[in-house]
């Protein structure tokens, strides 16, 4: 199966963001691409965390579902829609949801982040608490792919990253590719990006690919970008670093049995 994860540098402007990642879609729908991945906040980086609940939509219904069920079947690709704002029972808060959608533009999986960012080093603060509500349970779908393989895949966003444990559920039941859509920050993600991706991949003898956000946005705001795909012994396949652009990679499902087979560390855990 060909994967595509598609790489932005979003900005406020949800219209401009959307006919971008419209236009990333349907590049990597033409190179062959069966599964395509948006990064985390792909139809906005606003000026303030605030900006997020004016755009927010019920589940089901709104311009960001309809966007993301349109490019999913004019491009004729598995689409997994980065995150969008989808309301909550709280006012003040919205869930950063991502949803899939099948190739006839049909909705099939959704998954709330469940970890909520908290960073401050003095010169940078962050806390997604002030305006998101975690969600409370992760989330896996099939993929019946075109090589006969039934693709196992666990969803996660960004920060859930440096929580091994959800995805070694994923893997214990059964996950075959693990998806990162993010928006990593320029100084976290210089320190920590790379080795966390590699490190659930090698762990979970799993494919992880990860749709970034990369660059520095309208606002000011800088992130590090480096969408990837990794194989499952830890080798990064392909990568772009900063900008707008579309990453590619061929997964090869035998190539997890095999390397399953080889280092069966999967079967010898001992605690739970």
């Amino acid at each position: 199966m060909k994967l595509a994860m598609v790489q932005m540098v979003s900005g406020a402007d949800v219209s401009a963001n959307l006919e971008q990642a419209g236009q990333l879609i349907a590049q990597a729908g033409a190179q062959g691409a069966e599964l395509v991945v948006l990064p985390e906040y792909f139809c906005l980086i606003g000026n303030r965390d605030a900006d997020k609940l004016a755009i927010q939509e019920a589940p089901g219904q709104g311009p960001l579902q309809d966007f993301l069920a349109q490019a999913a079947r004019q491009a004729g690709v598995w689409l997994v829609g980065g995150t969008i704002p989808l309301s909550s029972a709280d006012p003040a808060r919205v869930f950063n949801s991502t949803l899939v959608f099948n190739p006839q533009g049909q909705p099939v999986a959704r998954y709330d982040k469940m970890h909520l960012f908290r960073f401050d080093n003095g010169r940078e603060s962050y806390d997604e608490s002030r305006v998101l509500q975690a969600g409370d349970h992760p989330t896996l779908f099939a993929l019946p792919s075109q090589d006969g393989h039934v693709w196992q895949v666990g969803l996660s966003v960004c920060y859930d990253l440096r929580f091994p444990e959800m995805y070694r559920h994923y893997a214990q039941r059964g996950a075959d590719l693990l998806l990162v859509p993010a928006a990593f920050t320029y100084t976290t993600g210089q320190a920590h990006w790379e080795v966390l991706l590699r490190a659930r991949a090698i762990e979970n003898l799993a494919y992880v690919g990860a749709a970034a956000q990369g660059g520095t946005h309208p606002s000011g705001r800088q992130t590090w970008g480096q969408s990837l795909v990794i194989d499952p012994w830890g080798q990064v396949l392909s990568q772009l670093e900063q900008g707008a652009g579309v990453v590619l990679a061929q997964l090869d499902s035998a190539s997890i049995s095999q390397k399953r087979g080889q280092l069966p560390a999967l079967q010898h855990r001992r605690m739970e």
